[in-house]
């Protein structure tokens, strides 16, 4: 089979590598309780249209499809946003930074308490790597 050189195919095959490389552990459940929580787009309050999932930390800097990374976003906001920094990105938007990240933070406490064992494990492993830092060889 031959493999087609345009452009786009081979920004695709780029993603697939990048989604690939990493460990997505967002559940149907945990999409469906962030789309409740924010109650439309996370970035400008769309509601009523398809929302897609935006990584707050893009894939292509380090981020990854999990409870506490990602937030519901209409298509527009997903397409500007790309993958530039939250921050920088919501003041080049003129959007409220604050607002946004104060809300972030209270949906990210709430869905650490309806899913627990979640956010548990990735802090356990986040402090076993910080454990493994520490010792000394």
């Amino acid at each position: 089979m031959a493999v087609k050189r345009t452009k786009s195919a081979r920004a695709a095959r780029r993603r697939k590598r990048r989604m690939d490389r990493v460990e997505h552990d967002l559940t149907p459940a945990q999409w469906s309780a962030l789309q409740e929580a924010w109650g439309g787009c996370a970035y400008c309050g769309a509601a009523g249209v398809p929302l897609q999932r935006d990584c707050v930390l893009a894939i292509s800097r380090g981020g990854r499809y999990t409870l506490d990374n990602i937030a519901p976003a209409c298509r527009s906001c997903n397409a500007s946003k790309c993958n530039e920094e939250v921050t920088h990105w919501l003041r080049r938007t003129k959007r409220d930074e604050r607002a946004f990240l104060v809300r972030h933070y209270e949906i990210g406490r709430a869905m650490a308490q309806r899913f627990p064992a979640t956010l548990d494990d990735d802090m356990d492993d986040d402090m076993d790597d910080d454990a493994d830092d520490d010792v000394v060889a």
